[in-house]
């Protein structure tokens, strides 16, 4: 009977990827992808804003946006065990914002610091919530080295929380519906559709376009004044089909007339491809007109710019 040949798991020093918290650490945890893997780990859905961010007689090391809420979210980071320096800041983050997600990231949590955060979600305002999460590195002998993020404490009644900051009756979402559905009336959009557009309550609003293995989709954020297009490639050949792509960046960049961001992490399987769209600022009210027209007619752009290169990629592939 022949069997698999299976690896061993090795824990690796997160000194060896990251020899700097400051320097190293925090610049990548600061990126969008990197930024997104913590937020599965948290439920939210993190948008950056800044990095070592006064907050107080303190620098924040990361601050975010959630954008299902909006809310802000400090990340404060350790490539070590946790200590009393660190939940000092914390502390006194939570005492000068009246609403704030204050996450810690270190590489072990000492118990005293584990039930300290534990009895700070039960002692404080709803509006003050803490997460405890340890960073792990891990390789299988010569393979590229993964990080892994473990929830070690979370907020009391976290996964209700969430769901009430979802929910249609809050200022947000309604915000956000409200944008959408002016959006997707937009004349631009009418000849690209191969479904039913319809307005939701999040960040992030789908386009239906026919694709299998390519997710088209408009961000629009209400705490800054940016949105953006992109294009996510999904499927067994996302990796693949994104370095097909961006082979052909200068081509494409050419034909979309403007730069674009190009995002691959292998470790995690995801790759996109994103148009920023400037001169937009959602919470101005008054001028969504113009802005959802903007938008719809770069959406339409970006569509139509991809699909050649698209379309063969999509139906090489099985839905």
């Amino acid at each position: 009977m022949s069997t698999i040949p299976l690896g061993r798991l090795q824990k690796v020093s997160l000194r060896t990827a990251w020899a700097s918290e400051s320097a190293d650490f925090t610049p990548w945890l600061a990126q969008a992808e990197n930024l997104a893997l913590l937020g599965e780990v948290i439920g939210m859905n993190l948008r950056l804003v800044a990095q070592e961010q006064p907050v107080g007689p303190f620098r924040a090391d990361i601050v975010c946006t959630n954008t299902q809420d909006d809310s802000c979210v400090l990340i404060e980071n350790q490539l070590e065990q946790t200590d009393h320096t660190h939940l000092g800041q914390l502390l006194t983050y939570a005492a000068g914002l009246e609403s704030v997600t204050i996450i810690w990231i270190a590489e072990t949590f000492r118990e005293e610091h584990r039930a300290a955060l534990d009895w700070l979600n039960e002692s404080t305002s709803e509006h003050i919530n803490f997460f405890g999460i340890e960073i792990k590195l891990f390789r299988i002998a010569d393979s590229p080295i993964a990080p892994e993020f473990d929830l070690i404490c979370k907020p009391n009644q976290w996964t209700q929380a969430v769901s009430r900051a979802a929910r249609p009756s809050s200022e947000q979402s309604q915000f956000r519906y409200a944008y959408w559905s002016g959006f997707v009336q937009q004349p631009a959009l009418a000849s690209i559709l191969t479904g039913p557009l319809t307005p939701n309550r999040q960040g992030n609003l789908p386009i239906p376009t026919g694709w299998n293995q390519f997710t088209l989709q408009v961000y629009v954020s209400t705490a800054g004044d940016d949105s953006a297009v992109y294009l996510s490639c999904r499927g067994p050949n996302r990796i693949q089909n994104f370095e097909h792509l961006q082979k052909q960046q200068e081509a494409i960049e050419r034909d979309m007339g403007t730069p674009l961001t190009w995002r691959l992490n292998e470790t995690y399987n995801r790759a996109w491809i994103v148009m920023n769209v400037p001169d937009t600022k959602p919470d101005n009210r008054d001028d969504w007109p113009r802005q959802q027209a903007l938008l719809a007619s770069k959406t339409a752009k970006f569509y139509r710019t991809l699909t050649p290169y698209v379309k063969p990629l999509d139906q090489s592939l099985p839905e």
